[in-house]
């Protein structure tokens, strides 16, 4: 009987010495878990030496299944899930999903509610940005312009805090309108933060954006051109920065953004200079936007006064039946809008975000597509990172300043 073959045999002797010397490149997997990456990100990068020859992005180990989700909501419930997508500009997000909605229902949103969401989405846009700022300066090896953003950003999670009760995942805005009315020192605390901002800007400017070390570093680094720009759908700053003056609160106005003198502040050199430069011009525009509104800021309602779309208040409650029959089919039912379909395209902090909503007549959506910004521009990393070094590939991420949770969805 013949002995029994070993399970891994041994290679013959001429395998150990291999008879020529060939080189390859080197494959790398950047996260999932990894703190550069801005979220569970996997990138799969193949380097020879340190520039980039390839690189693949691999998404979806986030995937949350929010689309699927609000089809099995009530169109008052999706408020709860939209705003978590983007948990840096959750305001964008809840107002992108509500004017969708009412343009199904045809809702008529009283202009305090309109002034006060075009308030707090700015100032959403500024916390993102401020978020921006802190994680790419840390991307870079620099520290203290970190806490110098949070610092500021303190000042806005106060602001939302004292308005929805929360610091993320607010579900203020309503179909129709807000939820309730602003509390009385909501003004008074906006203008203390817009004061003393712009003196911050200044020392944001002085310590880093105006920095030789940081030029040095992102200047010509990992350029967008505006043809690529175009090819792979890129929105917001980042299409800014490379030359795209397109800007929805300006190309197609909602929620009175025709009411505001604002610049949509471009740049053609397209590198990661330019995307932190626009982002910080972009600051600017926001504080002039919210000293505007809040100029406008008059008493009113700030709900639909369709019974068949907002909640009666408590005192009609005890005085009318129909208010009471309205709130219990309001609560049980919920919305009924018209057979149609919707998209209405809004601006956030990282570019074109809407929601392509399908009503089949119920009070559930038969059908919900997020065009999420962040899924979109991070096509353009692949092109822009190849032929770079690999050390700035980690802030060429940030500078798209993507949020994962807004790509997997």
């Amino acid at each position: 009987m013949s002995a029994a073959k070993p399970v891994n045999p041994a290679p013959p002797a001429e395998a150990e010495l291999p008879g020529s010397f060939s080189t390859r490149f080197m494959r790398i997997n950047v996260g999932p878990q990894h703190p550069s990456t801005h979220g569970v990100l996997r990138l799969v990068v193949d380097l020879d030496g340190e520039q980039i020859v390839s690189l693949k992005p691999q998404v979806g180990y986030l995937h949350t299944g929010f689309e699927k989700t609000m089809e099995n909501r009530t169109y008052q419930q999706g408020v709860t899930y939209s705003n978590r997508m983007d948990y840096l500009h959750g305001f964008a997000h809840d107002l992108a999903y509500v004017l969708s909605v009412e343009k199904l229902l045809d809702a008529r949103v009283p202009v305090r509610a309109q002034r006060v969401r075009v308030i707090l989405n700015e100032l959403n846009r500024l916390a993102s940005h401020l978020v921006f700022f802190g994680t790419t300066m840390l991307d870079m090896g620099a520290l203290t312009p970190y806490f110098y953003c949070m610092r500021e950003r303190e000042g806005l999670m106060d602001i939302f805090e004292a308005v929805s009760g929360v610091r993320m995942n607010y579900g203020y805005f309503r179909v129709g309108g807000l939820y309730q009315d602003v509390p009385e020192h909501f003004e008074p605390m906006v203008r203390k933060w817009l004061e003393a901002f712009p003196r911050y800007l200044d020392e944001y400017f002085n310590l880093f954006i105006g920095n030789s070390i940081l030029m040095a570093r992102t200047q010509g680094v990992a350029v967008v051109t505006r043809e690529m720009a175009i090819d792979y759908a890129l929105t917001g700053p980042s299409a800014r920065a490379s030359g795209l003056a397109l800007d929805f609160r300006k190309s197609a106005p909602y929620s009175g953004y025709e009411d505001y003198v604002f610049d949509v502040r471009t740049h053609e050199d397209g590198d990661i200079y330019a995307r932190i430069l626009v982002r910080y011009e972009e600051m600017i525009e926001s504080c002039r936007i919210v000293s505007q509104a809040l100029d406008m800021l008059e008493p009113g309602p700030v709900k639909d006064p369709d019974r068949r779309i907002s909640l009666p208040p408590r005192h009609e409650l005890e005085n009318s039946m129909e208010a009471v029959i309205f709130h219990f089919k309001l609560v049980t039912e919920g919305l009924h809008p018209p057979k149609g379909e919707v998209y209405v395209p809004t601006e956030s902090a990282r570019g074109e975000l809407g929601y392509y909503i399908i009503s089949d007549g119920g009070s559930m959506p038969y059908r919900v597509k997020v065009k999420a910004p962040s899924l979109a521009n991070l096509q353009s990393l692949e092109p822009s990172s190849i032929g770079g070094l690999f050390a700035d590939m980690v802030i060429n991420i940030a500078s798209f300043d993507p949020v994962l949770g807004d790509v997997d969805k």
